[in-house]
C-alpha cells in the first residue's frame, strides 16, 4: 500500500495519537525512528503497523539495514507495512527532522507483567517513584537512566506526563521495552507496592530529590 496524501483519513487518525486523549481513545501509540523500531524487533515485539518512507531510510546505513529487515525478515505482512510519500512522513513526524519510519503499537505492548516474565532473575532492590514530573524530555532521560541502573520498576503518579508522549519515547531511547513502568498510581497504591517490594528486606531506605 502507498499513501501519498497527507489528508488521507488514515493519516489523520494517526496524528491524533500524538495527543494523550487520542492515545487513550484508540488504545494505540506511535514510536518514531529506526532505532526504536530496531529495539522493538530485537525484543520480539511486532508493531501493529509500520509507516515508512524508503528514500528517507536509504539516506543512512542504519536506515538501509532496517529497510532490508522490514521487507525480508521482520515477519510483518504487506497489510502491516505501509509506504508513504515524503510529504506524508513530514506530517506524521513529531521530530524536527522526519526519520523515515513510524510504528503503531497497542498501549499494552510493554505491560509490566510481560517485562517481568522476560527478565533474567536478579535482585533489584530499587523502586523509582516519579511524582508531578511534567517535562517529557526529563522523564525520558530518567527512564533511560533507570534501565541502565537496573531498577526493579518505575512507579508514576497520576499527575506525571504521559509516558507514551512522543518526546518521552524519543528521550528514553527504547527503555520502555525492558523497564517495568506503572502509571497513574495513587499514593495508596504506591505505598502498597513499596511495602510488598520491601517485605523480604526490612532495611528499607528512602531517598527523595
Amino acid at each position: 500500500m502507498l499513501i501519498t496524501s497527507p489528508h488521507n483519513p488514515r493519516i489523520s487518525k494517526l496524528q491524533d495519537l500524538y495527543t494523550r486523549r487520542g492515545r487513550k481513545k484508540s488504545g494505540l501509540f506511535l514510536m518514531e525512528g529506526p532505532h526504536l523500531l530496531e529495539v522493538l524487533l530485537d525484543a520480539g515485539i511486532a508493531p501493529r503497523e509500520v509507516y515508512f518512507q524508503p528514500e528517507l531510510l536509504q539516506r543512512t546505513v542504519k536506515g538501509r539495514v532496517l529497510l532490508e529487515r522490514l521487507v525480508h525478515s521482520a515477519g510483518l505482512s504487506d497489510d502491516q507495512l505501509i509506504e508513504v510519500s515524503e510529504r506524508v512522513m513530514d506530517v506524521l513526524s513529531d521530530a524536527q527532522t522526519a526519520q523515515g519510519v513510524v510504528s503503531v503499537l497497542p498501549l499494552d505492548a510493554f505491560s509490566p507483567a510481560h517485562i517481568y516474565a522476560k527478565r533474567l532473575p536478579a535482585r533489584r532492590p530499587v523502586l523509582l517513584i516519579l511524582d508531578n514530573l511534567a517535562d517529557p524530555g526529563n522523564m525520558g532521560t530518567i527512564l533511560r537512566t533507570a534501565l541502565a541502573a537496573d531498577v526493579h520498576a518505575v512507579l508514576l503518579t497520576a499527575n506525571c506526563v504521559d509516558y507514551y508522549n512522543p518526546k518521552v519515547l524519543r528521550a528514553a531511547a527504547g527503555a520502555h521495552v525492558a523497564l517495568p513502568i506503572e502509571a497513574d498510581l495513587t499514593w495508596e497504591a504506591i505505598a502498597g507496592k513499596v511495602a510488598s517490594h520491601c517485605a523480604s528486606d526490612p532495611r528499607a531506605l528512602l531517598a527523595e530529590a
